[in-house]
């Protein structure tokens, strides 16, 4: 279509050249030229215009087709659409069945609950009425016993109650009664035996020491050369050994007091030294204090070995020893440990070898069963628990560890040797004259064991004898029992054990009596 129009301008703007020439073309030929250029130009044209409608027809033809496209794809779509909303729609309404039949469940159990609570409640309603029926018949069974009986329902409970206790405390008297005598009948005899034994094989001496160290003087005059120009030479003492030195009125002495007893041992040494040499001034205290040092030092260890020699005793490692020398200058209750400790462990010996049971370690648990106090003004604890760390640490058995811990029931004894430990222990403290107390805690103690006899029920009167080693206690025969008596005493005893610290052991011993008093006339 675009050459047609082409040519149709080209033939006219040559129609037009030819005309505006005129010299060269008639006006016939140009009348030619401009009719076969119309005619070509009207040809043109309608070939355009069906050209045009040709391009219409098919732009038509093809916006149809493209509309038809559309409408297929739109088609399609609406459906699967549809087919999904009928898949959903058939979901929803199985579901729906599916709750329609859950909620006609719910309402058929609601129903049976409601059915049962009411059954339920009914049921209440009848135990009520039974319950108060039987409330009833109870008190009015109730008010005729009382009426019979002549007592209320809390006096008749209380004396039932009363009669039961009375009754289970008099079985267990019996009972109690009955086992010990069993016991006693196999245990007691031989007991005794051996302890007797123990006691009259080992004799010991009788050892009274104090807190505090006398120095004889040769003279008064021997004070003031102590004390020193000033006071200096009695400070360099005192520096030197950490022992108080007391010089008061007390003619031709001078007092040691120190809570260490091998550092008062180290001064009184040191002092009888200066005394005897005369030359007493501060370079001179402190060689002759080292010098004094050495010589307790050295004292010590032989003490120790001495012991373990004179025992049997072998394999005790050095600084046990030393440990058991130093015990050489500590006492308790005025009685020597180191004796003591010696004594324990020969009477341990003794009795082991009486039972069948390992002489030489009852002999060594008994050596080692005080080894706490050699250093208990320096550790703080139990004697009994720093004695066991001190034998776990260089090396001892468990069983002499146990047997050191369980001497004072810080730990629970379980073995034959420490039950031996500790009645040697017992032995040894409680015989006569063995242990000293200050007046104002004996005549305490004593006091205190007589108000524990006293606060219990049917106790008349009670004494403290045998300097505190027993208590007598006089029960009244209309108020307790044989059997009771026998409860009492071992209620007494633990109450003892409770609320008292004592050296050895105290013997409860409860006396009950009958009098029948008639006059003839």
């Amino acid at each position: 279509m675009e050459v047609n129009i082409l040519m149709v301008v080209i033939t006219l703007a040559v129609a037009a050249g030819a005309y505006f020439a005129g010299s060269r073309f008639s006006k016939k030929d140009a009348d030619s030229i401009v009719r076969q250029a119309e005619e070509l130009a009207t040809k043109v044209i309608e070939d355009a215009r069906r050209e045009a409608d040709t391009i219409t027809k098919e732009a038509e033809l093809k916006s149809k087709d493209a509309a038809i496209a559309a409408k297929e794809e739109q088609e399609r779509e609406v459906k699967e659409k549809r087919k999904d909303l009928q898949n959903l729609e058939k979901r929803l309404q199985l579901k729906e069945e599916n709750l329609d039949k859950k909620v006609a469940l719910f309402d058929q159990k609601e129903l049976d609950v409601l059915t049962k609570e009411q059954a339920i409640s009914t049921k209440d309603q009848l135990l009520a009425q039974r319950e108060e029926e039987l409330k009833k018949a109870v008190d009015v069974q109730k008010a005729k016993l009382e009426q019979i009986s002549g007592m209320s329902a809390a006096e008749a409970k209380k004396e039932l109650m009363n009669a039961m206790e009375s009754e289970a405390k008099h079985d267990a008297a019996k009972l109690i009664k009955t086992i010990e005598e069993e016991a006693r009948e196999t245990a007691d005899k031989k007991a005794k035996e051996i302890m007797a034994l123990a006691i009259q094989r080992y004799a010991g001496e009788y050892v009274a020491e104090r807190t505090v160290s006398v120095v004889p003087l040769p003279s008064d005059e021997m004070k003031g050369r102590i004390i020193g120009r000033e006071g200096r030479n009695i400070r360099a003492l005192e520096a030197a050994t950490g022992i108080d030195l007391i010089i008061d009125d007390t003619p031709e002495a001078v007092i040691l007091s120190g809570f260490n007893p091998v550092r008062r041992e180290v001064a009184r040494l040191s002092l009888e030294k200066l005394i005897a040499d005369g030359r007493i001034h501060p370079g001179r205290i402190e060689e002759v204090v080292a010098k004094a040092s050495e010589e307790v030092e050295l004292s010590i260890k032989e003490a120790g070995e001495q012991a373990a020699f004179d025992l049997g005793v072998h394999g005790i490692h050095p600084e046990v020893l030393k440990l058991i020398g130093r015990l050489k200058y500590r006492t308790s209750y005025t009685q020597n440990v180191y004796q003591h400790s010696l004594e324990v462990a020969f009477l341990c010996g003794i009795m082991a070898a009486e039972l069948g049971v390992n002489v030489k370690q009852a002999k060594r648990a008994g050596l080692l069963h005080d080894l706490g106090k050699a250093v208990d003004h320096e550790v703080e604890g139990s004697h009994a628990v720093i004695g066991a760390e001190l034998a776990r640490k260089y090396g001892e058995s468990p069983k002499i560890v146990h047997a050191i811990m369980a001497h004072h029931e810080d730990e629970k004894p379980t073995t034959v040797l420490a039950v031996l430990v500790q009645a040697a222990d017992a032995l040894s403290g409680a015989r006569p004259g063995a242990r000293r107390e200050m007046m104002e805690t004996y005549v305490k103690r004593l006091e205190d064991l007589e108000r524990i006899a006293t606060s219990f029920p049917g106790v008349s009167s009670s004494f403290a004898i045998q300097a505190g080693r027993e208590i007598r206690v006089m029960v009244s025969s209309e108020q307790v029992t044989d059997e009771q008596s026998l409860v009492m005493a071992r209620d007494i005893a633990k109450k003892i054990e409770a609320e008292m610290t004592y050296p050895g052991q105290i013997k409860v011993n409860v006396i009950r009596e009958t009098r029948a008093v008639e006059y003839a006339r």
